[in-house]
């Protein structure tokens, strides 16, 4: 049904448009017919009857101007084109009776009214018109040769013979029809072709938006450029992923719109061999200077005229590159898990042994001073490298956890107070806690949530060893977008801060970069957030400080640690 209005409203909307140019069309014949009379009339005098006739030019005129007011109601009122068109004929009429009648020359317009009736309406208006001028041309012959008193008729001793009256009658009513069929039949032709335009037209225009809609519904962005590299078209994901609007990027060239590396920025030319574009990845500041990373690859846009320019697809992968980078720390946990148990007994159990007898010696022996600071760093670096073991095993292989329902926001203040009696706290140092007033019970380990926070903490105090500010926060979030509710703990300083070059490695075990410590850490918060299906994130610039923060969703059992 909608299609027919449509259709209906186009055909409506076609009808005045035709018929303004129908009244254009008039009012250009009658000012023709009116120079002509002027002419004539300076020329031949008496040869028409000039009142009449410019009163029947001044009458068109005015019914012209009356179809030009009348024009928007033929929507609502068609039977107004008919009363156009037999006006045109009635007034044609008059013109052949004021110029002779049978034996006018200006009996061919009737077929100006013929043809446009046939233009507007096809065949209808066609016939009717012929019909009509058929009836009023014979009706006014058989008016002259009857003797009806009409004014300015010709005399009867100036009309042709009846046969030549009836010959030239059925000439013209001959004409007449054929007009009418041939103007009916090309108009018909014409809405047909207008018909079939149409709805090639709008099958053109539903493929072009469905072709948009799809372009649109990809989840990669999709570029296309010309030969010389300008943007011609930006899908929706492309805006998306980059940040940039269409109106932004298109006409720009795509090595700058992507920010392609320079190694690659001469593959979309038009000089040369067509290039192969590799598939590559690399960083990517977003119009709101948040770096991702991109993936793209390229191809040839072939036609059928050849080579028309590159498409260009390309992903935003920096999740998908985390999500390996974390698979390929899982790996290397498990397999540091499955030495773990063979190395302590080797390590662990001698250690212990030396350790035992380095104190029996120093207890028993008479010793030097500098004999005595010897055995002194011997036993104290045998307690170092014992911690580092046991902080290794329980990096590599956790421990069955026991879980209580545990209040994150005492846990930080338990750390605090320990903090301020650490021996790695400095006269500048100082240690707020930010958390709420309220209790937050998270279901875990005691000994797990507690060594977050420690690790976390004892890492921000060492990153400011001229002093700062330690921030220990914590906070519950409502669940959002089907996520689940968590707990977020955080973690803030403003030390020295950490190195882009250097974030990818700051989860590997014994990659720690202060002097004191063993560089298992972070390793461990790692592994404890992972085993309660959390995660870490870390936000931090070189020289300005580091925020790390544990979220853990709530709700959800630990993996390993339950296992």
């Amino acid at each position: 049904m909608l299609l027919a209005g449509s259709w209906q409203l186009t055909f409506m909307r076609s009808i005045r448009y035709k018929l303004l140019w129908l009244i254009g069309g008039r009012a250009a014949v009658i000012t023709a017919l009116l120079g002509a009379a002027i002419l004539i009339t300076f020329k031949l005098p008496g040869t028409l009857p000039i009142e009449p006739f410019f009163f029947l030019i001044g009458l068109t005129y005015g019914l012209t101007a009356l179809w030009t007011v009348t024009l928007p109601l033929v929507d609502d009122h068609p039977w107004l084109v008919d009363v156009q068109v037999a006006c045109d004929a009635l007034v044609v009429s008059a013109m052949v009776h004021l110029t002779g009648g049978v034996a006018s020359y200006f009996s061919s317009l009737y077929t100006l009214p013929i043809i446009a009736a046939s233009t507007v309406q096809s065949w209808r208006g066609g016939l009717m018109v012929s019909v009509l001028s058929s009836i009023l041309y014979g009706a006014l012959v058989i008016a002259q040769y009857q003797g009806v008193p009409l004014p300015f008729v010709v005399p009867p001793e100036a009309l042709p013979q009846v046969r030549i009256a009836i010959f030239t009658v059925t000439l013209n009513v001959f004409g007449f029809m054929a007009v009418a069929g041939l103007s009916g039949y090309l108009a018909e032709g014409l809405r047909r072709t207008g018909v079939q335009l149409e709805e090639t037209s709008t099958q053109l225009a539903d493929l072009q938006a469905f072709s948009q809609h799809v372009i649109d519904s990809l989840t990669s962005g999709l570029i296309t450029c010309d030969m010389e590299g300008r943007t011609l078209t930006f899908n929706r994901a492309a805006e998306g992923i980059t940040g940039l609007s269409a109106a932004e990027a298109l006409g720009r060239p795509i090595a700058e719109v992507l920010q392609l590396p320079k190694a690659y920025t001469g593959l979309f030319s038009a000089a040369g061999r067509r290039p192969a574009v590799p598939r590559i990845e690399y960083r990517y500041t977003r119009a709101d200077d948040r770096q991702i990373e991109l993936g793209i690859s390229g191809a040839p846009l072939i036609t059928p005229r050849g080579d028309a320019g590159f498409l260009v697809t390309f992903q935003d992968v920096t999740e998908s590159r985390k999500q390996e980078r974390e698979a390929r720390v899982q790996q290397r946990l498990a397999a540091v898990g499955e030495m773990a148990a063979g190395i302590a007994h080797e390590i662990r159990n001698p250690l212990a042994s030396m350790a035992g007898s380095i104190q029996i010696l120093r207890d028993e022996l008479p010793l030097t001073p500098e004999q005595s600071q010897l055995m002194d760093i011997v036993l104290r670096e045998s307690e170092r490298l014992n911690d580092t073991i046991r902080s290794f095993l329980a990096y590599a292989r956790p421990q069955r956890a026991a879980f209580v329902d545990v209040d994150v926001r005492r846990v930080l203040t338990d750390t605090a107070a320990l903090l301020e009696n650490n021996a790695e706290l400095v006269d500048g140092h100082s240690i707020v806690v930010d958390a709420p007033a309220d209790p937050i019970v998270y279901r875990a380990d005691e000994a797990q949530v507690r060594q977050i926070v420690w690790n976390l903490a004892t890492n921000g105090l060492r990153a400011m060893p001229e002093g700062g500010e330690l921030r220990l926060a914590v906070r519950r979030d409502s669940a959002r977008g089907g996520a689940p509710e968590h707990v977020v703990i955080g973690v803030h300083d403003n030390g020295v801060g950490i190195a882009p070059e250097e974030m990818d490695a700051i989860f590997q075990p014994f990659r720690g970069g202060f002097a004191r410590g063993t560089g298992l850490g972070l390793s461990i918060v790692h592994r404890i957030a992972s085993d309660y299906r959390g995660e870490v994130r870390v936000r931090s610039d070189k020289g300005s400080g580091t925020t790390v923060e544990v979220i853990l969703p709530v709700g959800v059992l630990a993996g390993t640690v339950a296992g």
